[in-house]
């Protein structure tokens, strides 16, 4: 990416309009009123949301894209990495080639459990870990082949969540993480801490603000995931308890010039009202970031 102003490099995702891939996660929002909002706020880029929301191949993404004066900059892909050797990787090959067609960027990785779902504490064992590797090594592969970049993100209720997870990634391969700041924190590291240690290893960002009040549960295991995002576990950013600030100076100073993603999970009950709903928290959020990005100067 050519050197961009931080003000150039924030997208958005539909997961902050409520569209997870997730099963039984809540109302989806129809992908063209979720992009006109995106662009409504001035928002130029976004992620993909699940395989086939934008549309069932490249061409198709793009010109949905066009129609609202968005690019596509990236994907999250989830897959069970960790459970069968050899696994077929077919889905995700469609997945990665849709994304290259579509002129994405970054495929963002995450060691999904069996079920898909984000409510139980994953932790793979010895024997597992070499699988793991060695199914992320395969996928790197063909990211690479379509053209892009490979990125692992640390994410509740797969199997790199725990800090001693995401350690033992970091020395085990050479993957580029995404730092999703509120996973990470759920998960029992500070974003600021895996800066200061491993800067430069940061290949893409998710940008949350977290209520920790609502965080301490599920990090325990008394809520689940899902639970914990109705209960408004995601704030607009400077709303929640991250030192965002600190956080955008810390990827800045270490030379971060990728994007960063406002992506603050929701999950809807009901179709909001016209200009209501997540547009308003994800305006906030917009506003706050341009607001450190003028202070940064």
């Amino acid at each position: 990416m050519p050197s961009l102003s931080l003000r150039d490099r924030i997208a958005g995702a539909p997961i902050s309009w409520g569209v997870c891939e997730a099963p039984g996660w809540g109302h989806e929002l129809a992908a063209d009123r979720v992009l006109a909002e995106m662009a409504t706020l001035g928002l130029g880029a976004t992620e993909l949301g699940p395989t086939g929301y934008l549309g069932a191949g490249g061409a198709e993404v793009r010109a949905r894209l066009d129609e609202h004066g968005l690019r596509l900059i990236g994907g999250f892909l989830p897959v069970p990495l960790h459970i069968q050797a050899c696994l077929d990787l077919s889905q995700a090959e469609h997945a990665i080639a849709t994304l290259g067609a579509a002129g994405a960027e970054v495929v963002v990785l995450a060691a999904r459990s069996a079920d898909g779902g984000y409510d139980h504490k994953l932790a793979p064992s010895d024997a597992q870990w070499p699988i793991l590797l060695a199914n992320l090594d395969r996928l790197e592969r063909l990211v690479a082949d379509h053209g892009m970049r490979a990125t692992l993100h640390p994410h509740v209720g797969t199997a790199i969540e725990s800090p001693e997870s995401v350690l033992r990634l970091l020395e085990s391969s050479d993957i580029g993480l995404c730092l999703d700041t509120g996973h990470l924190l759920i998960g029992g590291m500070q974003p600021l801490e895996l800066l200061r240690r491993f800067a430069g290893r940061i290949a893409h960002v998710h940008l949350k603000d977290v209520r920790s009040a609502v965080a301490q549960p599920v990090a325990a295991g008394r809520m689940s995931y899902l639970e914990a995002v109705r209960a408004g576990l995601y704030a607009p950013l400077g709303a929640g308890d991250l030192d965002i600030p600190a956080i955008v100076a810390a990827l800045e100073a270490a030379g971060y010039q990728g994007w960063y993603v406002l992506e603050q999970d929701s999950a809807l009950e009901g179709e909001p009202a016209a200009g209501q709903g997540p547009i308003a928290d994800v305006g906030r959020s917009i506003d706050y970031l341009l607001g450190v990005a003028t202070s940064a100067r």
